[in-house]
């Protein structure tokens, strides 16, 4: 895809909508709407790297209460010819059709290569790859099962999602502000996982979220490992204009 003049594609990630109350969330998820319109005049294409929502499951006659801004922009987006691409994350993994239905957004589950301008993008949530944590990665696997998905559905929403809450507040009790660091070059898993893949393709682009941590990070031969942070803490995010690529942070006017 060759970028028209003028216009730039958008990278941003880890929304994590409905924590940690409905008051905080309702004023993040203003703020991402309001972003998403100043920048819709000059966007060739939005990417939503994951984590969207702290959680979300669609059972097959209902989807989760709320959120109603942020789904309505992303409709308006693709209604005026505006792709949007949602990559699912540890916390959204739960999709079933509503997004390519609804909205006409694309949903992966696994990182995906696109190419802009010439240059080669390497797009994913980032959750689960580079080496290590072993036990995530066998409950992932658990839990994007179908069996798991749908012993989760026959459970009535109002339990279901109260259970999801939960683990949802744990896993971040359990996290703490780890993520708020920098680990070093020979810690950081997703570094480690670009620079694997760099031994067999080329990218001029890696770009995930899930770390929650902004980092632009240089790999060999003019390579880049870019994490979008969130936007809980940072507002966050990456713009490409055709040529170069840009980790920024947003503040409403």
């Amino acid at each position: 895809m060759e970028l028209p003049a003028g216009k730039k594609i958008y990278f941003l990630s880890d929304f994590h909508l409905g924590v940690p109350d409905h008051a905080s969330s309702l004023e993040r998820e203003k703020l991402i709407v309001k972003f998403l319109d100043e920048i819709k005049h000059n966007a060739a294409g939005i990417f939503i790297v994951g984590d969207l929502f702290d959680f979300w499951y669609e059972y097959k006659k209902v989807v989760p209460k709320g959120f109603v801004r942020i789904l309505g922009k992303i409709a308006e987006l693709t209604d005026n010819g505006i792709p949007v691409w949602f990559f699912v994350g540890n916390h959204d993994m739960w999709m079933s059709g509503y997004f390519e239905t609804e909205l006409g957004v694309p949903v992966y589950f696994e990182p995906k290569t696109f190419e802009f301008g010439g240059k080669k993008f390497y797009i994913g949530h980032g959750d689960g790859l580079g080496p290590g944590d072993h036990g995530y990665k066998f409950l992932k696997k658990i839990f994007r099962s179908k069996i798991c998905r749908f012993l989760f559905g026959i459970l009535p929403p109002y339990i279901g999602m109260g259970i999801a809450n939960r683990l949802s507040k744990g896993s971040r009790a359990v996290t703490g502000d780890d993520d708020a660091k920098f680990l070093g070059e020979e810690n950081e898993w997703l570094i480690i996982y670009c620079k694997e893949l760099l031994q067999k393709e080329y990218f001029d682009y890696f770009i995930f979220g899930h770390r929650h941590l902004p980092i632009n990070f240089s790999l060999k031969d003019g390579s880049r490992y870019i994490n979008l942070g969130d936007w809980i803490r940072y507002n966050s995010y990456a713009v490409f204009d055709g040529q170069t690529l840009e980790l920024k942070y947003y503040t409403a006017a």
